[in-house]
């Protein structure tokens, strides 16, 4: 099975300039994660959003690189029947004329 969460937006604390460690910027975060199902060993999506979610709100990271491998870190080790990982991360609002992105891939 492959989980998809596409465009999940929300408001966290992420970036090195000043003006991005004093208040919250939206970010985008994707992901497409597989894994084998079975009837007990699925994946529940609402808990993966709800981990990235914390996950950027509590660490309030500096590198986008960093907030990577903390919800790579985290999914993993609450799902580790999870087979590959990707993920990607958006900042649409901190430059006027694009948005930028940083992303990776996992195989377990």
């Amino acid at each position: 099975m492959k989980i998809h969460i596409e465009a999940l937006t929300f408001e966290v604390i992420i970036g090195l300039l000043d003006f991005e460690r004093d208040r919250p910027q939206r970010v985008i975060v994707d992901l497409n994660a597989q894994y084998d199902y079975a009837d007990e060993n699925f994946i529940d999506y609402a808990d993966m959003v709800f981990l990235i979610q914390t996950e950027l709100q509590e660490k309030k990271y500096k590198l986008l690189e960093e907030a990577l491998l903390g919800i790579k870190t985290r999914l993993y080790s609450t799902y580790p029947q999870l087979q590959t990982l990707s993920l990607k991360i958006s900042k649409p609002d901190i430059l006027p004329e694009c948005t930028v992105a940083l992303s990776h891939s996992w195989e377990f």
